[in-house]
């Protein structure tokens, strides 16, 4: 039952394989066009002008101008940099900040930070799908509060957040009351491969976005800043950037995650996902009992290539080892938090009781993806799950 065959691999939510254009278009930064681009010889005039042209690509497509966008070194430098950032740069201003409870861990943790500086963090909860309420966070603000940080999609349980709806209202706050107060801010990181990323019709003052989950680099991120907005920057040095994040440009990063970027209308396949996700869930729901699906229904509330099942009475760090054994790649939840310690934040915020939370497994779909490991894990769920549940009675 246990021997390792090929990788089934459906944790795309923690990484995705670099796509083989994008790894093209880095080498020749690692040993051609490897001049810094702040220099003044024509080599590195050349490269500066690469760099302006990544630059456009990635501000075409959030529907910005090139001076907003900050290349960074990831999805946590990207959030830590524009919450921190502004926060501190607004203090002067109020140190009241608004979130919810779902948060990715480099939200979460940069509140916390800023918790201990002085600020006052309000934590607004979600519903039982992992959705916060629009008039929950309006009505959390108060005079003194200068950031409002929500996530775009969750990474555990794909829920899509109303952001659209809480940046109209936060326009006509702003208006009513005469402030530029609340900015706001989005962790767009898993949403920007499947959903609309205008920062203009999200009405977002500041957006985090991560090579690693969008066929690009791991080590390469991008940091939106609206024009106007004051943010202190979280590295000092030489002012690069237009001063929001010093320290020589790595052109293989901008140039991968400026591909990746280009690269995300062919790269998405959301309908077949979204099949191929149905399908696994149709699998197991029809041959394992006691099986509950987590945040929304698989609809257009939910990303398409999200599945999070608790398998009730059976470990959830178990399911995923023995799925490994048998090359079957999945997780508990966010790669990037100590959640199989406690348990998932997230699922706890839905409310969720703990043998519900303790038996969780995200299942995350990628372009790769293919109806033959969709059927082969269904195939072999059932044994492990029942087999676990025995040695658990």
């Amino acid at each position: 039952m246990f021997q390792r065959k090929k990788t089934v691999y459906l944790d795309y939510a923690a990484a995705t394989p670099v796509d083989d254009a994008v790894f093209r278009v880095m080498k020749s930064y690692f040993s051609e066009q490897f001049t810094n681009p702040s220099s003044l010889y024509e080599s590195s005039r050349r490269v500066c002008e690469e760099y302006l042209k990544h630059k456009k690509v990635v501000a075409n497509f959030f529907h910005t101008t090139p001076d907003t966008i900050t290349f960074v070194s990831g999805g946590s430098e990207s959030i830590n940099g524009a919450i921190v950032g502004i926060a501190q740069a607004h203090a002067k201003h109020g140190r009241h900040i608004i979130t919810s409870t779902i948060e990715h861990s480099a939200v979460l943790e940069s509140v916390r930070t800023l918790e201990k500086k002085g600020f006052e963090i309000t934590y607004v909860p979600v519903d039982e799908h992992g959705v916060v309420s629009v008039s929950d966070i309006v009505n959390a603000i108060r005079k003194d509060t200068i950031l409002i940080s929500v996530m775009h999609a969750n990474n555990e349980i794909g829920s899509i957040q109303p952001i659209e709806e809480i940046g109209r209202e936060l326009l006509k706050y702003r208006k009513k009351e005469k402030t530029m107060y609340p900015l706001f801010h989005t962790d767009a990181c898993q949403s920007v491969l499947y959903l609309e990323s205008s920062v203009e019709k999200m009405h977002v003052d500041a957006l985090s976005c991560n090579g690693g989950k969008i066929y690009g680099p791991k080590s390469a991120g991008i940091m939106y800043v609206r024009r106007g907005v004051e943010i202190e920057p979280l590295i000092a040095g030489g002012g690069q950037q237009e001063g929001k994040r010093s320290g020589t440009i790595d052109m293989a990063m901008v140039a991968g995650i400026s591909k990746a970027i280009e690269l995300i209308p062919e790269n998405q396949h959301q309908e077949k996902i979204a099949q191929l996700r149905d399908r696994l869930w149709n699998g197991i729901k029809n041959t394992i009992d006691a099986v509950i699906l987590n945040g929304t229904e698989l609809d257009a509330h939910r990303l398409p290539n999200n599945l999070n099942v608790s398998f009730v009475g059976a470990s959830g760090e178990a399911i995923v080892l023995y799925l490994d054994a048998m090359g079957i790649s999945v997780s508990t939840g966010s790669a990037c938090a100590e959640d199989s310690q406690s348990g998932s934040h997230v699922l706890k915020a839905c409310g969720y009781e703990k043998k519900r939370v303790d038996s969780a497994i995200r299942f995350t779909l990628g372009k790769n993806t293919t109806k033959k490991e969709i059927d082969r894990v269904v195939n072999v769920l059932p044994d492990i799950v029942s087999n676990i549940r025995g040695m658990q009675k």
